[in-house]
């Protein structure tokens, strides 16, 4: 599975979260400790707010570790708010368009993990996006599409619902046309406001997340495991959980995506 990390707070390079920590995100490409797969290298990417109300974007294909522009880039860039990834592929093909993170608007998204049997019902997945909003579908990946089909379920006005409305459909379509795991999900997201996640499974095998408060930072890291094993204060987040960061606030709420034959009940 794939490896992210997402920082809110005060303005920090973003190599401090990338590549400077000794267990970093560009580490755990390599020698990933809480994945199934150690070696994380179909492609990265990241995702970062400045002055202007939408992201800065950066993808590729190469590895995290290979790509000396990604280095510079981090070294030189400091962001109040920014989310970095890199890609194992559940199938979909290596190119920059599949690698996360995805961004529409001021909105920005990554995610790990699984829809079961996807390649099965992918045609009635990509119906669930709005036309209004289609032309934002670049890639082929599951993770895009439900990115784009929460947007059309109102992620402006009410994130943690849009998510799971379009989780509980996505899983609906696996549940029925697919196959287990149903979901296996740990997400990031973001206005350029507040920081959201989420962690969640059908099955009990929710991919890990983490966040801690840095003071010597000035914010809050959330992670798929913790940059610096030996550091305390990493919390794990339990399944079942969508969090909101702001500031020094860490809030957390059930998430309980819905099909859509209960939504109707």
């Amino acid at each position: 599975m794939c490896r992210w990390a997402a920082y809110t707070g005060r303005a920090i390079f973003l190599e401090d979260i990338v590549s400077r920590p000794g267990h970093s995100l560009i580490r755990q490409s390599h020698g990933a400790a809480e994945c199934r797969t150690a070696v994380n290298a179909d492609g990265f990417g990241l995702a970062w707010y400045g002055e202007r109300e939408e992201p800065g974007l950066y993808r590729d294909i190469l590895p995290a570790w290979s790509d000396p522009n990604l280095r510079s880039l981090t070294a030189q860039v400091r962001s109040h708010l920014f989310l970095a990834h890199v890609r194992a592929s559940t199938g979909t093909a290596t190119s920059r368009n599949n690698c996360h993170p995805f961004a529409v608007g001021r909105w920005s998204f990554m995610h790990n993990g699984q829809i079961g049997g996807y390649d099965g019902f992918r045609r009635s997945a990509e119906m669930l996006i709005p036309d209004a909003l289609y032309a934002h579908r670049k890639g082929a990946t599951d993770s895009e599409a439900l990115f784009l089909a929460a947007l059309g379920e109102g992620l402006d006005s009410h994130p943690r619902l849009a998510l799971e409305r379009a989780t509980g459909l996505f899983e609906d379509l696996s549940r029925r046309r697919g196959a287990p795991p149903h979901v296996r999900m740990t997400a990031a997201l973001s206005d350029g406001v507040r920081l959201y996640a989420v962690r969640y499974a059908t099955d009990g095998e929710a991919p890990t997340l983490y966040h801690r408060w840095s003071d010597s930072l000035g914010g809050r890291s959330v992670v798929s495991e913790p940059l610096d094993p030996e550091q305390t204060g990493w919390e794990r987040v339990p399944a079942g959980t969508f969090c909101t960061f702001e500031g020094r606030v860490a809030e957390f709420q059930p998430f309980r995506p819905y099909l859509p034959g209960a939504r109707a009940a």
